[in-house]
């Protein structure tokens, strides 16, 4: 494991409802990353079109309007597939750029109409190395995307250590953070739409739990951002819809950097790697500190869960 790696964690806004659109902002961002010296790139949850805060889609319990379907079938029309071609270009930007690429798209099943929310991770070779769909849409999200099987909770080996991470509230179910770090994990990134204050805390917390560097990144997302045919529904939401948080936290629960709100950027830093063996002497969570003679885990039992 090298001891040094530079990570850029990208706070930016995509063009809404617009994949095309939104690619060329992946390129441009990543461009620039790479340009300061990042390795390692990140960008937020559901980047690719967007994370629709604060849209109803026209659903009330019991039934939905037509209008709503019509939202619903131009999100639908701009998430990608994968494989596909909006994956080609990404793994193509992951390549030209020499950097691990990490971001959050929604995702068209290649069978029927459901949406995902997903997390890809590139290689700088331009590999798609990993998918991960998210295991549980929160609240009216149920509406937007289905739930993922569970079999994908792999970290992915690189030569600055075990990578992985979850989506948003995935934070929040502790068995799903323990699935990585019963695989020794050491980059752990949290792309997400929270922007509470909550949310800096949690990130702390699992930095410190998993004694791994936490890389927590956000869209930046005003109202005059969403597509016109939107403003109407949106004209009692504030101004400024989403305004970030992204944050870099160390294995002993310190910031590194960030967090930024209230603006597009790079968040980035230069990571000491020999923090993670540091932090382990008094805590690790699948080592030492674990107990598997008390505690059972049987999703590591299960032939089709493979460890990387």
């Amino acid at each position: 494991m090298r001891n040094k790696l530079s990570v850029a964690l990208v706070q930016a806004t995509p063009r809404l409802f617009d994949l095309e659109a939104s690619l060329e902002v992946v390129a441009d961002w990543t461009a620039q990353a790479a340009a300061r010296g990042a390795r390692l790139v990140l960008f937020p949850e559901a980047f690719l079109p967007a994370y629709p805060r604060g849209l109803s889609f026209g659903t009330v319990v019991g039934s939905r309007s037509p209008e709503g379907r019509e939202d619903w079938l131009l999100y639908y029309s701009n998430a990608l597939t994968v494989p596909g071609p909006a994956t080609e270009q990404l793994a193509a930007i992951a390549a030209e750029h020499k950097v691990w690429l990490v971001i959050g798209v929604t995702e068209r099943s290649l069978k029927g109409g459901t949406l995902y929310c997903t997390l890809l991770y590139f290689s700088p070779q331009g590999e798609l190395v990993q998918k991960h769909r998210k295991l549980k849409p929160t609240g009216s999200e149920r509406i937007l995307w289905g739930e993922g099987v569970g079999d994908d909770l792999q970290v992915v080996p690189t030569p600055f250590g075990s990578l992985g991470g979850l989506i948003c509230w995935e934070n929040y179910m502790p068995l799903a953070r323990m699935t990585l770090y019963e695989q020794g994990i050491n980059i752990y990134v949290a792309p997400t739409a929270d922007h509470r204050d909550s949310w800096l805390a949690t990130m702390i917390h699992i930095a410190c739990e998993g004694r791994c560097f936490v890389l927590a990144c956000n869209q930046f997302v005003r109202k005059q951002d969403y597509p016109k045919r939107f403003q109407k529904e949106l004209k009692n939401q504030p101004d400024i819809m989403t305004r970030g948080g992204t944050v870099i936290i160390s294995p002993l629960g310190k910031i590194v950097a960030g967090p930024m709100y209230g603006q597009e950027g790079i968040v980035e830093a230069e990571l000491d790697l020999d923090l993670i063996p540091k932090s382990n002497m008094d805590f690790d969570a699948a080592g030492h500190y674990n107990r598997p003679d008390v505690f059972s885990y049987s999703w590591l039992k299960n032939p089709k869960n493979k460890m990387v």
